[in-house]
């Protein structure tokens, strides 16, 4: 969570047009093709080790492992809005103006679309085995979706298994992500996808093993 740290952010979309006009047309026409879009990240460096962005950012720039990047533009609740990219780091620049703090910025390219969804789980720190508060969508959804989980912090000295339980009618849940586990004390995160029909509510559930510590799941999830 590098919420602390930045001051601003934005995740622009584009889809590619082909133009279809024809002779004797009197205006242009288009099909769509494929989607795009990056996640823009500015605002004070922070050089602090193994938490600070600055460590972060230029470990992971050009690197080959896929980031997964939530963004809560309406803050961290249950509900609230979601935007989720699997993505690469293209982009990293530290500043140093004589007469102002340092800045830094970076930014992510979506490697495969920017899904809009909720937040589940907001990441508050979890030492129990338990469920979230459900989320109500209205109605159920049909064509299958996408998960992200993030681990930022995690002392727990026990694995936990987080999944997103879904429901029909608030009161029977059956799972329709399982996450893989989280080992004890390791900081990570996932992207699960599903298809066919999507519940119309929707609830994150942790199991808990160990004794002491805590871990911060942030969940979110996107329908298509």
């Amino acid at each position: 969570d590098i919420s602390n740290t930045l001051t601003d952010v934005s995740f622009p979309q584009s889809v590619d047009t082909a133009e279809t006009s024809t002779f004797g047309t009197s205006a242009k026409s288009y099909v769509t093709g494929h989607q795009d879009g990056t996640v823009s990240l500015s605002g004070y460096f922070e050089s602090t080790a193994s938490t600070g962005t600055d460590q972060y950012f230029a470990s992971k720039l050009a690197g080959a492992t896929k980031q997964k990047v939530i963004v809560m533009p309406g803050g961290h609740s249950n509900g609230a809005r979601a935007v989720l990219i699997e993505s690469d780091t293209t982009s990293y620049e530290v500043s140093s103006p004589i007469a102002d703090v340092v800045g830094a910025s970076a930014e992510f390219q979506a490697s495969d679309g920017v899904e809009h969804g909720v937040v589940l789980s907001s990441g508050s720190a979890v030492s129990a085995t338990g469920n979230g508060t459900s989320v109500d969508n209205g109605v159920a959804t049909t064509n299958g979706g996408v998960g992200f989980l993030s681990v930022p912090t995690n002392t727990r000295n026990g694995n936990i298994t987080v999944k997103i339980q879904s429901s029909a009618d608030n009161s029977t849940f059956a799972d329709a992500i399982t996450f893989t586990v989280v080992s004890s004390a390791t900081a990570t995160s996932q992207k699960v996808e599903v298809t066919g029909t999507v519940a119309r509510y929707l609830r994150v559930s942790c199991t808990v093993a160990g004794s002491t510590g805590s871990a911060t799941p942030t969940v979110a999830f996107a329908r298509r």
